[in-house]
């Protein structure tokens, strides 16, 4: 297993030692090597990572640097990764694919271990397909729990994990902010692969569920984020997720969204730890004269931008 202590920088921006950060990465699917691409970029400035918590693809990734995967590692292993290379023919009965190649991968990498031993807290989400509620895994195998929480419905067949029937996370919380908190987070960064996106062409029946799925999905994900404290949305709205090909320029374009979330990251905790001092004659001014704005916040702008509107925020 890999020393985690590799993924450590030279500081550039500046975390007090008593900040905990935690990072959420969302589902995504074959769009995963954006998050590759923006935790790259968060590492290179010393983002210091304290908790990860993630859904579907995300919580891949997320268990593979919790465990100390050095990060271009990782990104060689989603470069191998198809639809073809993770999937295998099962009698249908619950579902056409078995994702058993997923659970071997992770055995391969990290053998057989518990989400309790990563050196990093880590959370998975997942969702009980009996009676559609939440399920957060910080305890048992980590193959199977990763299995269950990219065991999309109707195209995997649901993993049995510890005495419960479980798929795909991204059904209850595509971005797993919530268990962040609980675990300790004073800062939250989430990554989210599903606003700035297209959809599959819908030719065959995995890309018309997926599409699906996503849809609805799509839907409710803005009111999951609230508690997300700075928000990192890749732009992939001009690739296709169809285009393997397309693979470097989906991390490309999650890098950029990386870098460009770092000067939000710092003056977050700036502001949170070293708040500017504003004396009660200016705080009366700004109310008495009301013209200060009221400040526009990460889920406001991506909500824009999906919808070509983003100047109704100027």
């Amino acid at each position: 297993m890999a020393d985690h202590t590799k993924h450590q920088a030279t500081p550039i921006i500046s975390i007090p030692d008593h900040c905990r950060i935690g990072l959420a990465l969302s589902g995504g699917a074959t769009r995963g090597i954006a998050h590759i691409g923006a935790l790259k970029a968060l590492i290179e400035n010393n983002i210091r990572i304290d908790y990860i918590s993630g859904t579907s693809i995300g919580a891949l990734i997320g268990a593979f640097y919790a465990f100390g995967i050095p990060i271009d590692t990782i990104r060689r292993q989603a470069e191998e990764m198809s639809w073809l290379s993770i999937s295998s023919l099962t009698i249908p009965k619950n579902g056409l694919l078995s994702n058993r190649i997923i659970g071997d991968i992770v055995e391969k990498y990290l053998g057989n271990v518990h989400i309790e031993d990563s050196p990093i807290p880590l959370a998975i989400i997942a969702t009980d397909i009996a009676t559609g509620e939440k399920v957060t895994i910080r305890k048992g195998n980590l193959a199977r729990a990763i299995m269950a929480s990219t065991c999309i419905p109707g195209v995997f067949t649901p993993i049995k994990f510890e005495g419960l029937t479980l798929v795909d996370g991204f059904l209850v919380e595509n971005v797993p902010v919530s268990p962040l908190r609980e675990m300790g987070a004073d800062v939250i960064i989430s990554i989210c692969l599903s606003m700035l996106r297209q959809y599959r062409e819908p030719k065959g029946i995995v890309n018309i569920l997926l599409n699906a799925y996503e849809i609805a999905i799509d839907t409710s994900t803005l009111a999951t984020l609230k508690d997300t404290d700075v928000l990192i949305v890749p732009n992939l709205k001009a690739i296709s997720p169809d285009d393997e090909a397309q693979q470097a320029a989906m991390y490309t374009e999650g890098y950029t969204a990386g870098l460009l979330s770092i000067g939000r990251i710092e003056d977050f905790i700036q502001e949170k730890y070293h708040p500017k001092r504003i004396s009660l004659w200016q705080r009366f001014l700004q109310r008495f004269n009301g013209k200060k704005k009221a400040p526009v916040d990460d889920i406001q702008v991506f909500r824009a931008l999906r919808s070509g509107e983003l100047n109704q925020l100027d």
